[in-house]
C-alpha cells in the first residue's frame, strides 16, 4: 500500500514538472498603420492609446509590427512599460522610413543577437529594392533567450511588397535561408503582413516549405471572423488572412485569433492583429 502510494505521488510529481517545464508565450504581428495626416478622424494621436491598450490586454508578450515610422516606434515603447524593441528603418537602416520592429517584454526575454536585412537578390546589407518591388523591404530578427528557462528561439518579422509578385516569392525563400544561417536549428517565429493570402504562390512557398507552418492550421481554438485588413471599415471580407504567424518544430499551437477590438466604435488600425498562444 505504501509502495502504491509513493508511485501515484512520484507520478503527481512528474506531471507537475511537465506542466512547470511547458512554456506558453503569447505572440502577434501587428500592421499599426503608418502615422499621416490622410486619417482624418482618426489620426495616430487619437488611436495609439488604443492600440496600445489592446496589445495589453491580450497579453502580447512579444510581436511584429508593421508600417512603424521612429516616432510611432517611440510612442509604443513609451506606451508600453517594460517592451523593448529591436529594428531600424528601412530607408537609411536607422531612423529614416518603415521599421519592422520586434517589442518584447523585457522582463521575460533577453535579445542575444538581432539586426534586419533587406529583401534583395544584390544587397542585403544596405537599402535597395528587390526584384520587381517597388519599395524598399526588410527583414527584421532577434534571437531570444527566456530568462527563467534559458530557451533560446529566433523571431523574424516582415513586410512584403504590395506589387512585386517575384519579390514577395523570392523574399520568402531569402527569409527561411537566412532563418538557418542566423540561428541553426533554433526554433522560429517568422510574423508579417505579407501582402498574399493564403490561396497565393508566395504563401504556399512558406506554408508548403516543409519548414515553417502556418499557426492558423495548428490552432485548437481558432477566431477568425472576418478578413486581417479592414480599411477602416471599409474593406472587411468573411475571409482573407494577409497577416500571418508561421512557426517551426517544437511549439504547440492553442489558439489563433484575428482580433477585431475597436474604440469608440473606432478601428485601432486599418489591420487587425493576428495573435497566436504557443506552447514549447
Amino acid at each position: 500500500m505504501f509502495s502504491m502510494g509513493r508511485i501515484i505521488l512520484s507520478c503527481f510529481f512528474s506531471i507537475l514538472l511537465l506542466v512547470v517545464q511547458a512554456q506558453d508565450m503569447t505572440v502577434a504581428s501587428f500592421n499599426i498603420r503608418m502615422k499621416t495626416n490622410a486619417d482624418t478622424g482618426n489620426l495616430w494621436d487619437n488611436r495609439k492609446a488604443a492600440l496600445t491598450n489592446l496589445i495589453k490586454f491580450h497579453g502580447f508578450e512579444v510581436f511584429g509590427i508593421q508600417e512603424g515610422f521612429y516616432a510611432q516606434v517611440q510612442d509604443m515603447k513609451q506606451l508600453l512599460p517594460g517592451f523593448n524593441y529591436v529594428g531600424v528603418g528601412r530607408d537609411d537602416g536607422k531612423q529614416e522610413g518603415e521599421h519592422s520592429a520586434i517589442f518584447y517584454n523585457e522582463k521575460r526575454f533577453k535579445v542575444l543577437k538581432d539586426g534586419t536585412f533587406w529583401l534583395s537578390a544584390t544587397d542585403t546589407g544596405k537599402p535597395n529594392k528587390g526584384w520587381d518591388a517597388v519599395l524598399p523591404r526588410i527583414c527584421t530578427w532577434a534571437i531570444f533567450e527566456d530568462r527563467e528557462h534559458g530557451k533560446r528561439f529566433i523571431f523574424m518579422n516582415t513586410h512584403f511588397d504590395h506589387v512585386g509578385v517575384v519579390a514577395r516569392r523570392e523574399s520568402a525563400k531569402l527569409i527561411l535561408a537566412k532563418a538557418k544561417e542566423f540561428a541553426q536549428d533554433l526554433p522560429l517565429i517568422l510574423t508579417g503582413d505579407f501582402n498574399v493570402d493564403e490561396t497565393n504562390e508566395a504563401y504556399h512557398t512558406l506554408a508548403n516549405s516543409g519548414i515553417v507552418q502556418d499557426v492558423y492550421d495548428l490552432a485548437k481554438v481558432v477566431y477568425a471572423p472576418n478578413s486581417t485588413f479592414n480599411g477602416w471599415g471599409k474593406a472587411l471580407k468573411a475571409a482573407e488572412r494577409i497577416d500571418h504567424i508561421f512557426i517551426t518544430k517544437p511549439f504547440t499551437v492553442y489558439r489563433y485569433g484575428i482580433l477585431t477590438d475597436t474604440y469608440l466604435g473606432k478601428f485601432p488600425s486599418d489591420h487587425f492583429p493576428v495573435m497566436s498562444e504557443l506552447s514549447w
